[in-house]
C-alpha cells in the first residue's frame, strides 16, 4: 500500500479509502468484517462511513458493524483512521423531531455522541459535514467542533459535497477563530464526471484540503459495463443503465473500454489508477461488496498508466480545463 498526507495535516492515510455504505444494506456483518480485515491486512488504513448509512429504519447500522469489528481488538481501532459524517436526519419514519439533522451545534453534539457509541470508540479521527447547511453559520459550526476537539472526541474536520466558495468560507471563518478548519473534501469526481476540476479541487488545493473522490467508477459505468453485458449477459442497472440509454454516452464508454482492452487493462482498475494521478487527490473511496472487488481495487494502487493511455483517456473524457480560463475566456 502507498500512503500520503491528508491535505496539509501530518496524518498519513492510504491512497485508497474503504467506503462502507454497502455494509448492512447489501453486505452482511460477517462478510463486512472479512472485507475490513482484508483491507487492513493490505495496509488500507482509512475507513469512511456516515451516521445515516444503513438507511431507512436501519440508519446507524453501518457504524454498528464497524463498531463490532473494532470490538474484536487486535489493534483494529488503533491501526484505523476513522472518518464518519453528520448532516442527514436520524429520525425514524413517523417519529420526526426538530434538531435531528443538519449542522446546528446541538445536532453536531448529539450526533457525535451517538456515532461514538455505535462505533465503540472514544474518538473520531475525521468528522465530516455530509452536506452544506445554509441555515447554520460557520461560526456556530466551528464553535461546536472546537469543543469536541478540546474534549478529544474528534481530531479533524472535513467536508463532503461542498462547492468551492463554501470551502473558502468555512476555512476563512476557521482561520479567524485560530482553528485548522477543513482538512478534506469528499466530492463526486471520476473520468466521466470532471466538473469538480472547475472550482472544488482548485479551492481544496488552495486551502490545503485532501480531496477524496466518491463514486470513482460513476455507479459502475467505468467498471467495464459493456464488456460484462457482452460476455456474461450482466446488464447495467441504476445510474449506469440511465447513462447508457444516451447513444453518445454509450459510444464514449465503448471507446473507453476499447482503449483499455488494447493496452490489456481492466476498466475499473484503470479508472481508480487515473484518479491517483490527479493533482490534489488523497485517494478515491472504494465500496466493495465482496472480497474480490476489494482485491481488484487494491491492484489499482500499483498500476501505472502510460502517457499514451492517459492522453487517450483525456481525449475520450475531456475535462473542463484550467480554472478560471475554462469558463472565463
Amino acid at each position: 500500500m502507498k500512503y500520503t498526507q491528508l491535505g496539509r495535516t501530518g496524518l498519513k492515510v492510504s491512497r485508497l479509502v474503504l467506503g462502507t455504505m454497502n455494509f448492512g444494506p447489501q453486505t452482511d456483518e460477517p462478510t463486512s468484517h472479512g472485507i475490513l480485515d482484508a483491507a487492513l491486512g493490505a495496509g488500507l488504513n482509512f475507513v469512511d462511513t456516515a451516521n445515516v448509512y444503513g438507511w431507512g429504519e436501519n440508519k446507524g447500522r453501518t457504524e454498528e458493524i464497524i463498531g463490532t469489528w473494532f470490538a474484536q481488538g487486535g489493534g483494529r481501532r488503533e491501526k484505523t483512521v476513522l472518518a464518519t459524517k453528520v448532516y442527514g436526519s436520524m429520525s425514524r419514519e413517523g417519529d420526526t423531531w426538530p434538531n435531528e439533522d443538519r449542522l446546528s451545534a446541538l445536532n453536531i453534539r448529539r450526533a457525535v455522541e451517538a456515532s461514538l457509541k455505535r462505533l465503540r470508540t472514544d474518538h473520531i479521527d475525521v468528522y465530516q459535514f455530509h452536506h452544506v447547511d445554509r441555515r447554520t453559520p460557520f461560526e456556530e459550526i466551528w464553535q461546536a467542533v472546537d469543543v469536541l476537539i478540546q474534549q478529544g472526541k474528534i481530531l479533524y474536520a472535513g467536508s463532503s459535497n461542498f462547492p468551492g466558495y463554501k470551502i473558502a468560507q468555512a476555512n476563512e471563518t476557521a482561520a479567524r477563530r485560530g482553528m485548522v478548519g477543513l482538512v478534506s473534501e469528499q466530492c463526486l469526481y471520476n473520468l466521466s464526471e470532471r466538473r469538480a476540476e472547475m472550482e472544488v479541487i482548485p479551492a481544496a488545493e488552495e486551502y490545503g484540503l485532501g480531496v477524496i473522490p466518491w463514486s470513482p467508477l460513476h455507479g459502475g459505468l467505468l467498471g467495464g459495463v459493456l464488456k460484462k453485458e457482452a460476455t456474461v449477459g450482466r446488464r447495467a442497472a441504476g445510474r449506469s443503465a440511465d447513462a447508457l440509454a444516451n447513444t453518445a454516452v454509450r459510444a464514449q464508454i465503448q471507446a473507453y473500454e476499447d482503449l483499455l482492452d488494447k493496452h490489456g487493462l481492466e476498466p475499473g482498475e484503470a479508472a481508480l489508477a487515473w484518479l491517483l494521478t490527479r493533482p490534489g487527490i488523497t485517494g478515491p473511496i472504494v465500496g466493495p461488496r465482496t472480497a474480490e472487488q476489494l482485491e481488484s481495487a487494491l491492484r489499482a494502487v500499483e498500476l501505472e498508466l502510460s502517457e499514451e493511455v492517459l492522453a487517450g483517456l483525456d481525449e475520450i473524457f475531456p475535462g473542463p480545463g484550467p480554472s478560471p480560463e475554462a469558463f472565463a475566456w
